[in-house]
C-alpha cells in the first residue's frame, strides 16, 4: 500500500539532458550539501523550492508532455476552440477523448503535481526550525503554501466534476506531511476537504508574503496568491470573493497596448502578465509547448493547435485579434485556420504564460454577473473589450444569462491557447461545443489560400475532425470523458485511492 509516485525531490539546480526520443530531466543539489543539512538553513530550502519549481516546468516526460505545460495543452486540445491536426504530432488523442489511455500523460500530470505537494510538505514542516532570518523563512514558506494551493486547485479542476455539483464528491488523496518510501498511500478525500486545504494554504501565504516584494515573474508574490484565490472563489461558487480577490491581484498590471497582441505571448516583461515562467536558451524544456501553439513560424515544429473555423466567427471586425486569424497554405496544412497568438522567439524559446490581468477582469465581470450585479459585470467585461478595440456590449434588453453568456465567449476568445478551456467547461458544467464548418447545403466551406509560391487556391477548409465522443454519443455535460484519470501504476501501488 506504499505510495509508488509521491517521492520528495531535493533539487536546487537542474541539470537538462537529451537522450533517445524522449527529453529528461536530472538534477542535483546546487550546494552539494547531504540530504539531511538541507532543511537546517532556510537559503539551501530556498534553492529547494526553485529545485521543485524548475522540476515542474522543465521536467519532460515524452515530447508530448512538457512539464506543467501539459495540462495547460491537455485543457486546450479538450475544449472547443482548437482543432488539432490529425495529422500533426501532438495531443490528438486528448482532443480525440482518449486520453485515458495515454498512460504517460497521466503518469506525468500525477506525479508533478504530487511530488510539488510532497516537497512543498517538507519546506512548510522544516522551514521554522531552520537558520535563516524570519523575512526569508516567510518568503519561502508563503510560496510553498501557495505552490501547493495550485497543486491541490489543478487536481481538483481535472479529477472530479466541479465543486458546484457536488463538495462531498470524492476527489483526490491529501497528503499534507512529508512522505517517506514507507508512507502509507490514501483513500480520496471529497472536495469540499480538498478546496478548505487549498483556501486554508492561501489564507496563510496571503499573511506571509504580505511584505514580500519578488525580483521576478516566475516567484509567486501576493498578486499570484490574490490571482488563486480569485480562481479558487469561481471554482467555489464565491462570487463576492472572486471578485474582489480578482480586482486585488490585477491592480499593479494594466492590459497590454494594442500593437504588443502580436507579439507572440513569449515575454515575460508583458505588462499584463501576473505570473509565468522564463525561457533561455539553457532552460527551455517548458519552451517546447510553443511546438504545438506556433502554427506561423517556421522554426515552430508541429503546428498541430489549429483553430476551429467557428471560433473566428465568435470576434467582430474591429477586434484586434482576428488579426491573428489567416488560412494555412502549406503543404500538409492547406486549409487549416492558423491563430497566430503564440510565436517562439528567434532563439526558439518563450516564456510561459500563467495568469494575465485579462484572466482577473474577466473573473471580475463574471462574479458581479452571477451576483446579479449586471452593470458592474458589463463594465468589467467592456473595459477589456475597450482594450482589445471591440465593439462593446450593451446591456439595454439583455437578461443575467445573456450577461454571463457573453462573458464565457469572452474568456475564450481571450484566453485561447493558455489552458482554460476544458477547466472552464467542467466548472460552468458545460457541454464541449464543436460543430461543422459547412455551407447552408451541408457542404464543407471552400477558403482561399496562398501557397509557398504566391499561387491562390481554392480548398475544402479543414476543421473539427472529432464532434463526438469515443463511444459515438452526443457531447453532455458532466460526461467522464472530461475528467483526468488516475495512472494505472499509481492505482496498482496505493488500493486505497479507488475508495
Amino acid at each position: 500500500m506504499n505510495i509508488r509516485i509521491i517521492t520528495s525531490i531535493l533539487v536546487g539546480t537542474l541539470l537538462l539532458s537529451f537522450t533517445g526520443c524522449k527529453k529528461e530531466l536530472t538534477t542535483s543539489s546546487s550546494r552539494d550539501v547531504p540530504e539531511s543539512a538541507i532543511y537546517t538553513d532556510v537559503a539551501n530550502i530556498e534553492a529547494v523550492l526553485n529545485g521543485t519549481w524548475a522540476y515542474m516546468h522543465e521536467q519532460f516526460f515524452t515530447y508530448a508532455n512538457p512539464g506543467y505545460t501539459t495540462i495547460l495543452r491537455t485543457s486546450d486540445a479538450m475544449g472547443n476552440d482548437i482543432a488539432v491536426n490529425p495529422n500533426k504530432y501532438g495531443y490528438a488523442d486528448a482532443y480525440a477523448f482518449n486520453g485515458a489511455n495515454n498512460q504517460s500523460r497521466l503518469e506525468a500530470v500525477w506525479t508533478i503535481l504530487y511530488k510539488v505537494i510532497d516537497n512543498c510538505n517538507n519546506i512548510i514542516a522544516k522551514t521554522d526550525a531552520a537558520s535563516g532570518s524570519a523575512d526569508k523563512k516567510a518568503q519561502v514558506k508563503g510560496q510553498a503554501y501557495a505552490l501547493r494551493a495550485n497543486s491541490y486547485l489543478n487536481l481538483a479542476t481535472y479529477y472530479q466534476f466541479t465543486y458546484l455539483k457536488d463538495p462531498q464528491a470524492k476527489a483526490v488523496p491529501i497528503y499534507t506531511e512529508p512522505t517517506v518510501a514507507s508512507t502509507n498511500g490514501k483513500a480520496k478525500s471529497s472536495l469540499e476537504d480538498v478546496y478548505k486545504l487549498i483556501t486554508a494554504d492561501l489564507t496563510q501565504a496571503e499573511t506571509l508574503l504580505a511584505k514580500y516584494s519578488r525580483t521576478a515573474k516566475y516567484k509567486i508574490n501576493i498578486d499570484v496568491v490574490h490571482g488563486l484565490q480569485a480562481r479558487t472563489y469561481l471554482n467555489m461558487g464565491k462570487w463576492d470573493l472572486a471578485a474582489q480577490k480578482a480586482g486585488e491581484a490585477r491592480a499593479n498590471y494594466t492590459f497590454m497596448a494594442p500593437a504588443d497582441y502580436y507579439l507572440g505571448f513569449n515575454d515575460l516583461k508583458n505588462n499584463e502578465w501576473i505570473w509565468g515562467q522564463g525561457q533561455t536558451p539553457n532552460q527551455s524544456n517548458a519552451s517546447y509547448t510553443f511546438q504545438y501553439l506556433d502554427v506561423s513560424s517556421e522554426a515552430s515544429g508541429y503546428y498541430s493547435f489549429m483553430a476551429d473555423p467557428n471560433f473566428k466567427s465568435l470576434f467582430d471586425d474591429n477586434d484586434i485579434r482576428t488579426q491573428l486569424f489567416a488560412w494555412d497554405g502549406w503543404p500538409g496544412r492547406e486549409g487549416f485556420l492558423r491563430y497566430a497568438k503564440f510565436k517562439m522567439r528567434q532563439d526558439q524559446t518563450g516564456d510561459i504564460v500563467l495568469m494575465r490581468s485579462a484572466e482577473m477582469v474577466l473573473i471580475q465581470a463574471e462574479g458581479f454577473a452571477r451576483n446579479s450585479d449586471l452593470s458592474k459585470a458589463v463594465q468589467y467585461l467592456n473595459e477589456l473589450r475597450t482594450a482589445r478595440r471591440a465593439d462593446q456590449f450593451v446591456l439595454a434588453g439583455k437578461t443575467a444569462d445573456d450577461v454571463i453568456n457573453a462573458i464565457l465567449i469572452e474568456r475564450r476568445k481571450e484566453l485561447w491557447g493558455e489552458g482554460f478551456s476544458l477547466s472552464d467547461i467542467l466548472r460552468t458544467q458545460a457541454s464541449v461545443q464543436r460543430s461543422a464548418y459547412v455551407d447552408d447545403k451541408g457542404q464543407p466551406k471552400l477558403v482561399t489560400i496562398v501557397t509557398p509560391d504566391g499561387k491562390t487556391k481554392t480548398v475544402q477548409a479543414e476543421q473539427h475532425t472529432t464532434l463526438r465522443f469515443p463511444d459515438k454519443t452526443a457531447f453532455k455535460p458532466n460526461s467522464p470523458y472530461y475528467l483526468f484519470n488516475i495512472p494505472q501504476l499509481e492505482l496498482n501501488a496505493n488500493p486505497l485511492i479507488t475508495n
